[in-house]
């Protein structure tokens, strides 16, 4: 068993040791609502940690929500919290959202979130420590992007590097405008964006950085398997680790804990292209212990 899985599994059976519900022998109803049934959100529902008592309900496609009975619903992914937060008359726990969502987008009265997007101090901070000499961070985006950059900025600057911004004008500039970025940049940090970074577009973005010798830092393992230098990014498993203890907390006290950023979370290397690029990595473990001396707890 996991760290994380044994921490939520603490907490639940604290949570019902001392809960009225136990005491009372009433069902716990659990409704989970996933966006649609792909792999990432089902692998978040098979790791809730949940106890034999509770009454359990998943729909695998959010468009199947009905203001049906449930003590709480549990959210997976934006679509399911978007639709859920106009129908659900009872508390939602919405997970694996992003950060910048606009809480008038979500009923917020009612709502708690996990965020999927890791907390800004933390993504500097894995940057400062796996680069510590590229202090200029380039960053290509679309009109569509909702990433948070004066938060990204404001923190990067904090930490002694400066971003470089440069706007994807469209489609067919995608390269002219990478190589404006890279001209100006010492490594390119990859943030969620379908329009710039997609199965299209990626192994030719990795292809141009690596002409001039800047490192690719992604968002999550297949970014790496791809050919990224490295990615800190949160598991589903981590996800619902941390889930199953915001859930045993709501079943002790009757009150969801405030929205949370990822507690946990996974560093993964790319040794190969390290070599590469005539980089040298520390272990992710060394990584992980510079992360956190610089970033401190999840905000």
């Amino acid at each position: 068993m996991s760290l994380n899985t044994k921490f939520a599994s603490c907490a639940l059976l604290l949570a019902c040791w001392f809960s009225p519900h136990v005491r009372a022998e009433a069902p716990f109803r659990v409704l989970v609502v996933q966006s649609d049934n792909n792999l990432p959100y089902q692998s978040f529902t098979k790791a809730l940690n949940f106890p034999a008592h509770f009454q359990i309900e998943v729909l695998p496609r959010a468009e199947d929500f009905a203001a049906q009975p449930a003590d709480l619903v549990v959210t997976v992914g934006l679509r399911a919290a978007e639709l859920v937060a106009k129908k659900a008359v009872q508390p939602v726990l919405a997970a694996m959202i992003p950060s910048t969502l606009p809480a008038k987008q979500l009923r917020s009265r009612m709502i708690s979130a996990i965020y999927l997007d890791q907390p800004r101090a933390r993504q500097v901070a894995f940057l400062r420590a796996v680069l510590p000499e590229h202090t200029r961070v380039g960053v290509l985006y679309s009109a569509e992007n909702r990433f948070d950059f004066a938060g990204f900025r404001t923190e990067l600057s904090r930490q002694g590097g400066v971003l470089v911004m440069h706007n994807l004008r469209s489609d067919t500039t995608l390269f002219d405008d990478l190589e404006a970025v890279l001209g100006e940049s010492d490594v390119l940090f990859a943030v969620p964006d379908s329009v710039v970074y997609n199965g299209n577009t990626i192994r030719n973005i990795l292809l141009s950085s690596y002409r001039r010798s800047i490192p690719l830092v992604g968002f999550s393992q297949s970014y790496v398997k791809a050919g990224a230098l490295c990615a800190l990014f949160s598991t589903p498993e981590q996800l619902a680790a941390q889930a199953s203890a915001m859930i045993g907390s709501f079943f002790a006290l009757g009150k969801l804990p405030e929205s949370q950023y990822p507690l946990f979370y996974t560093i993964a290397l790319n040794q190969e292209v390290a070599r590469t690029l005539g980089i040298k990595l520390n272990t992710a473990e060394m990584i992980r212990l510079q992360v956190e001396k610089m970033s401190g707890p999840a905000r």
